[in-house]
């Protein structure tokens, strides 16, 4: 587990691994309010955060994931639907009325 998170309260100490940032940041702001003391974050680089210094875990805009940053680019306009044509489908235009001048001559 990436961050370790520790903290003394009247019965004894507690040590607690948390995988990402925001969850140890959770997890320490509940053990401070269930009246636990003594309240440290070791991060995954080594270095100890008080209590006073837990602000700094808060994830910032370049640790969300990609999917949950805004984008600036202005949104595209949908496109216009099509009607479908199938190929194997009869016309729907009407024939157009031809003269019948009978059989054809030969010579």
């Amino acid at each position: 587990m990436p961050y370790l998170v520790s903290g003394t309260n009247e019965y004894g100490s507690a040590n607690l691994g948390r995988g990402s940032a925001t969850v140890a940041l959770r997890l320490a702001r509940r053990l401070l309010r269930d009246g636990y003391m003594d309240v440290r974050v070791c991060t995954p680089r080594g270095r100890v955060l008080q209590a006073d210094e837990l602000g700094e875990l808060e994830p910032t805009e370049s640790d969300m994931a990609k999917g949950q940053q805004r984008g600036n680019r202005e949104t595209k306009k949908p496109k216009k639907e099509k009607a479908k044509v199938i190929a194997a489908a009869p016309s729907r235009k009407d024939a157009a009325w031809q003269p019948d001048f009978g059989p054809a001559k030969r010579k």
